[in-house]
């Protein structure tokens, strides 16, 4: 069966559809397009104490990034369980981070942070960040 002659226009129409919607997807940043976002733990003031309070009311998704700003000659990082969060006490062999600029790659799920220190934890310096 032949085709008439609109057929070939039909397809281009489509054809010029599907590239708007891309291009549309492109400039507005569709879902697809979403870049993670960057945090400063306790914003301007950096990892400090009183800082526990610092994620409240914050969305965090899985690909963020934490950023730990702080001086590495006083202070530290340190990802640990819950347990440990609550105690303050670094579990054995975990690893602390000391540059002071530090960056930490969220991943879905319950993240917590101390600084080992003695004393800096018990002065709340940790925070619990929930990743969805």
């Amino acid at each position: 069966m032949a085709l008439g002659r609109g057929s070939a226009s039909n397809g281009a129409v489509v054809l010029g559809a599907a590239v708007l919607l891309v291009a549309f997807l492109l400039v507005s940043g569709g879902p697809a397009l979403t870049e993670a976002a960057k945090y400063t733990v306790g914003d301007y003031g950096g990892w400090k104490f009183n800082v526990a309070g610092w994620a409240k009311g914050k969305t965090f998704r899985a690909g963020d990034v934490l950023e730990f700003k702080y001086n590495g000659a006083v202070h530290d990082v340190a990802a640990v369980d819950a347990t440990a969060y609550r105690s303050c006490v670094l579990p054995k062999g975990k690893k602390t981070l000391r540059s002071g600029h530090d960056k930490v790659k969220l991943v879905k799920g319950t993240h917590y942070f101390i600084c080992t220190v003695p004393g800096h934890c018990q002065a709340n310096m940790k925070i619990a960040v929930r990743v969805i």
